[in-house]
């Protein structure tokens, strides 16, 4: 048997020479790249509106930031748990495994509670004392469309995340399911930073 063939019986069915990681890691990242897209023209979108409007409120005074800092910190937190997962996994600890991706979707609905928390306040009290609403004003609008984006994604990492610790306890998931999910997870803690990098301290 030649070398070439030789690699090739060795191959796993979902593998090829082009994408000796796995089709998965691929279509992840064909799927963040395109996702990475949306949220640049969205974060664009909201800087031309804001740099070209006269009456653009300071975004620190309406948001506030204290809890949107503990937001981030609990965000960022939740991608080193999500590390330790995959390394737990990948020197076959069940229990560790299970404790920080336990521990990373813990963080991930810690972050939305706080995000409902944060969007109630906003429109119950703080946008009305600014004369302030989705409906009529690009500030609100934009702020509005961009965090909740990226809370629908948060909430699909907490599902994905919930289904992959799931999958790797009944067997059915290895170590390269939870990298694949973490290339998700992690996307998600960055392009949060990014928001609120943009949104609220600028």
């Amino acid at each position: 048997m030649s070398e070439v063939a030789a690699l090739h019986a060795g191959a796993q069915a979902n593998e090829t020479p082009l994408t000796p990681e796995s089709w998965g890691k691929l279509g992840m990242w064909l799927f963040l790249a395109g996702d990475a897209m949306s949220f640049g023209g969205l974060i664009v979108g909201y800087g031309i509106l804001r740099y070209a409007s006269t009456n653009w409120p300071v975004p620190a005074e309406v948001l506030g930031i204290n809890l949107t800092a503990l937001m981030t910190f609990v965000l960022i937190v939740s991608s080193v748990t999500m590390v330790l997962s995959l390394s737990a996994i990948q020197h076959g600890d069940r229990a560790k495994f299970n404790k920080f991706m336990g521990l990373t979707i813990l963080g991930g609905l810690f972050f939305l509670g706080c995000q409902a928390y944060e969007w109630t306040h906003l429109i119950t009290h703080t946008l009305p004392q600014y004369n302030l609403a989705f409906s009529k004003d690009l500030f609100a609008t934009t702020f509005f469309v961009l965090t909740g984006f990226h809370g629908m994604h948060v909430t699909g990492g907490v599902i994905y995340n919930s289904c992959v610790l799931l999958a790797v306890n009944r067997g059915r998931y290895e170590a390269k399911h939870v990298e694949i999910a973490g290339l998700y997870w992690h996307f998600v803690d960055l392009v949060w930073i990014l928001i609120f990098t943009f949104v609220y301290l600028l």
